[in-house]
């Protein structure tokens, strides 16, 4: 068993070493969020295709929150030793979800640029849109998305504060209670997770449906979720902080995650795809073959290489994943490939044509500044290791068989 580390002399408080990056992550911001209202404004389809890139940018940023909650709650419901000392940084990760929550102001702003079952004219013309006007209908929308919001926020709170609070009491009955409420909270979690991506993601076209929608969403925010833990842990380190508390096993342990959940998500992508081929109803099919022509297949091939075949063969042996430089190139690629899955999904349904959205690109830099500042602030006076849990130390000492 490995020597445990003394974390007295262990850095683990970022402290002011955090507001250059703070001041940075605003200063990203707001250049992003000028930027993409400048193109929207110019563009030739008016705000459109800025809500578009919104809402894929918040698709985006959003997953992989959901997927730091997940993480969280699956530690507890587990009982897991090993991850402690990573747990507090997806508990950062997970924290940006009440800003996220502010931040979907816009889609609703936008909600009749993004979806046509808003309009009552496009309903009226439309059989199958008045036969889905009971669940399609823009106040049960809204109220649907607070509901999700509003449960998101919440749990993040509740396992995220109880952490903290261990922190100062040292008292197990945090970890207890934790524990208890995981078993229910994942059920929440898997409820608005499936729902919140019917209604945001797949109702964008709602002739085309997908009773598997909610479980490739959240395939994707695992395998994105993951890949930033993975990062913000080897940026951690070179900065200077938890050097030795966070070891190769721990980074061996993302590494088989990140490559387990990359897997789960083609075997999901290729089973929606696979049945929905196969089963040749026009309404599904539609769907992959508008993403198939004009020019959209380079976007489906790259997902089939980059997502899938590349990854799968760079994180199948051991060796890499134990070497932090090479897995966190990994996880900047994989990053990257679910940014453009997302793109994949939502942007043809705002463009026939595949084209760069300009905008897409903009937001993705200034949600991740506002994001990075907002979480950095969080933590910069907390330990980025919860200090007080009683399985602290076996985290310390953990090793691979």
């Amino acid at each position: 068993m490995r020597a445990m580390v003394d974390l007295g002399n262990e850095p683990r408080v970022l402290g002011e070493k955090a507001s250059p990056v703070v001041r940075g992550g605003w200063l990203a911001a707001g250049v992003g969020l000028v930027a993409a209202l400048a193109l929207g404004a110019l563009s030739g389809q008016g705000w459109r295709g800025f809500f578009f890139a919104y809402l894929h940018a918040w698709a985006f940023f959003a997953s992989i929150a959901l997927g730091a909650l997940f993480f969280v709650m699956l530690q507890h419901l587990t009982n897991a030793g090993w991850s402690v000392v990573v747990r507090r940084l997806a508990e950062a990760m997970a924290s940006t979800l009440p800003l996220l929550a502010l931040l979907f102001v816009p889609i609703a702003v936008g909600l009749g640029e993004l979806y046509h079952w808003s309009h009552a004219d496009a309903v009226a013309a439309d059989p199958l849109l008045q036969w889905k006007s009971g669940y399609l209908n823009t106040p049960f929308f809204l109220i649907r998305c607070a509901l999700y919001l509003g449960v998101w926020v919440w749990l993040a709170r509740f396992f995220v504060g109880r952490s903290l609070a261990q922190d100062t009491s040292g008292d197990v009955a945090h970890t207890l209670a934790m524990r208890r409420r995981a078993a229910p909270a994942m059920f929440l979690f898997a409820f608005t997770v499936t729902f919140a991506a019917f209604d945001l993601l797949m109702s964008l076209d709602p002739h085309w449906y997908s009773t598997m929608l909610g479980v490739y969403y959240f395939a994707g925010a695992a395998v994105g979720f993951f890949a930033s833990l993975i990062l913000f842990s080897y940026l951690v380190q070179r900065a200077g902080f938890l050097r030795r508390a966070i070891t190769r096993e721990h980074y061996h342990d993302l590494g088989k995650l990140l490559f387990a959940f990359t897997v789960f998500w083609a075997y999901i992508s290729f089973s929606q795809f696979m049945l929905m081929w196969y089963a040749n109803i026009p309404e599904e099919t539609l769907f992959y073959l508008h993403r198939q022509e004009h020019g959209w297949g380079w976007a489906g091939l790259a997902l089939v290489f980059g997502h899938f075949l590349l990854p799968f063969l760079a994180l199948l042996s051991r060796g890499p994943k134990r070497r932090k430089g090479a897995l966190a190139v990994a996880a900047g690629w994989l990053l990257i490939m679910h940014w453009l899955d997302l793109y994949w999904f939502v942007i043809p349904v705002q463009s026939e044509h595949a084209t760069l959205n300009w905008a897409s690109l903009a937001l993705a830099v200034g949600l991740a500044g506002a994001l990075m500042a907002s979480m950095l602030h969080r933590v910069r006076a907390t330990s980025l290791v919860p200090e007080r849990d009683p399985r602290l130390m076996e985290s310390l000492t953990f090793e691979n068989a």
